[in-house]
């Protein structure tokens, strides 16, 4: 297990004290994952807290989780760490708005595609 995997509580216990206020960074809003260009990454605002991506799997599932009836961009779709894309993020603190975000990239036939989303504490599972 490495030192830097985040667990459920982990990525809650990130969130706490942090008092997340609209961020003017270029990423925006961001509750649901949104796709972003890497120039629009703030990178030096940005602290890497850990990792969602368990070493010990080689190929993390593709299965989401949605035991709701979400869909994987919804705001209010849970944050499952086991389940896709959370299975393959790593998780940032935003030092100018205080968000916690998960970042994680797509990678297609054709295309690569950053994604982001704000960490909603009440959404871990």
């Amino acid at each position: 297990m490495s030192s830097d995997l985040l667990d459920a509580a982990a990525l809650r216990q990130a969130c706490t004290g942090r008092a997340a206020t609209p961020c003017t960074c270029a990423l925006g809003a961001c509750p649901g994952w949104e796709s972003f260009t890497e120039d629009r990454w703030p990178g030096p605002s940005v602290q890497r807290l850990g990792t969602l991506r368990d070493p010990a799997v080689d190929e993390p599932t593709l299965q989401e989780f949605h035991p709701g009836g979400t869909r994987y961009g919804s705001p209010d779709a849970p944050l499952a760490l086991e389940f896709f894309p959370c299975n393959r993020c790593d998780a940032y603190a935003c030092n100018r708005c205080g968000r916690t975000l998960l970042r994680y990239t797509e990678y297609g036939g054709y295309y690569v595609d950053h994604r982001v989303r704000e960490v909603d504490p009440k959404q871990v599972v």
